[in-house]
Order: C-alpha cells, then sequence, then structure tokens
C-alpha cells in the first residue's frame, strides 16, 4: 500500500503562522507522501510564500505541490515556487515526479489547470480572440496533464489539481459558478492517459468524491470542503 495525505486552499497568511506546522510533523510514519492541491497562499503575496514555506520546511515525507489561482494573483507565482522549491518542495506545473516507496513507485503529474465549464454547459473557441484564448489555456493545461500522465512509468499515478476535472465535486457551489471551477478537458486527459486518482481543490463548497467519465476517482481536498487538515488516500 501506498499513503497520501492531501490537502488543498490552505491559504496561508501571516496571521496563520504555526498552525499547520504541527500536522505535518504528525504525517511521519503514517503517509508515504503529502500533496498539496494549490491556493497555497492567500492572496498571493510571496511573503504568504515564505509562511507555509516555514511551515513545510523539514516535512517528514516528501511534499508535491501545484499552484492555485490565488498563488497567481499578484504576478508572483515565479518567486512562490522558489520560494517552496527551496525547503524541499516538489513543484508540479505540466511536469511529473515519481517516488520509490517500499519496493512500489508513485507518480504524480500535476498541473493548475483551468476554468471553462463542464460538458453540456461548457465554453468554445468561438467568437472573439479573448474566448478563444480563454478555452485555449483550459486545453493547454490539459494537454500537459495528459502528457506527463501517459510518460509516467509507475505502480500507481496520481494527477494533482486546482481546478476540478468534473461536476460531481464541485456540486454544492452556486450553479453560476461551476464554469469557474473547472473544465472538462482535464478529465478527459485523465481518462486517455489513465491513473488511480485524481485529486483538485478550488471549490470551497463542493463535494468530496466525484469521478470521471471512465471511473475514475476525483477527490476535492479543499479544506473547507474535507474540514480538516489533510484527508489520506490509500493506494494499493
Amino acid at each position: 500500500m501506498i499513503r497520501i495525505a492531501a490537502v488543498g486552499d490552505i491559504h496561508m497568511s501571516k496571521e496563520a503562522r504555526g498552525s499547520l506546522r504541527p500536522h505535518v510533523a504528525a504525517l511521519k510514519d503514517h503517509v508515504d507522501a503529502l500533496l498539496l492541491a494549490g491556493d497555497l497562499t492567500y492572496v498571493g503575496r510571496l511573503e504568504e510564500a515564505e509562511v507555509v514555506a516555514g511551515e513545510l520546511e523539514g516535512a517528514p515525507v516528501p511534499v508535491i505541490a501545484v499552484l492555485g489561482n490565488h498563488d497567481h494573483h499578484r504576478g508572483e507565482a515565479d518567486a512562490i515556487r522558489k520560494t517552496l522549491e527551496r525547503v524541499g518542495v516538489t513543484m508540479l506545473e505540466g511536469e511529473s515526479i515519481t517516488l520509490e516507496v517500499r519496493g512500489r513507485t508513485l507518480g504524480v503529474a500535476g498541473v493548475k489547470g483551468f476554468c471553462g465549464g463542464f460538458k453540456g454547459s461548457h465554453g468554445h473557441k468561438f467568437g472573439e480572440p479573448e474566448m478563444k484564448a480563454f478555452i485555449q489555456a483550459a486545453d493547454d493545461a490539459a494537454l500537459a496533464l495528459e502528457t506527463q500522465l501517459r510518460a509516467l512509468r509507475a505502480d500507481h499515478r496520481v494527477a494533482l489539481l486546482h481546478y476540478a476535472p468534473v461536476r460531481g465535486t464541485v456540486e454544492g457551489e452556486r450553479l453560476e459558478l461551476f464554469p469557474y471551477l473547472g473544465a472538462y478537458q482535464l478529465a478527459d486527459a485523465i481518462d486517455r492517459a489513465g491513473a488511480d486518482l485524481a485529486l483538485h481543490g478550488h471549490a470551497h463548497y463542493g463535494s468530496v468524491e466525484g469521478a470521471t467519465s471512465g471511473g475514475i476517482p476525483v477527490r476535492n481536498v479543499a479544506m473547507p470542503v474535507i474540514r480538516k487538515p489533510y484527508a489520506i488516500y490509500t493506494l494499493s
């Protein structure tokens, strides 16, 4: 078995300093990796990223993360990434990593993803250049995810996202917000490439459980949804 802890949308600020560190320390001997599904900072300030780094530094298990839309808000995403990498966090954006775990391998492919909606009520690359560019961003994220999942040679493969790949895990949010919470292209990419599990955040009022049309489990691990420091999943 491989056990992973996962959480997203921790939205750390200076006032939250010290709140996460005890839970990270408690991962020792209980899980094999910690996956963070974006929105690590409150409004994308570098000083907030430094708080996150302080909480994660010296973590007893590998930490793998993607950024979220909040982390991009002030245009400091690159600096936030470097700040977290400096304390050993593996940051993914159209990238992947494979971990050795007691003779087995865990592969994680990560992208932030983007929005645009789910099948039946999604945007199209039609009309104005701005609309075409909007949907192209979702297409590009899905292609990057699929490419990395296909390239993984691991016993277990996990897709790590910020935006939702399926409608099921955003149920509970206002219907008007659905097009801004995720994109069906991500689910299609996961089904085509294959995975054991997909994790995301972003939808604070969504639902924990969903699945792609191909039956791959999808879990919304946004902290406001799981209501605990992290959820634990077992791959066997």
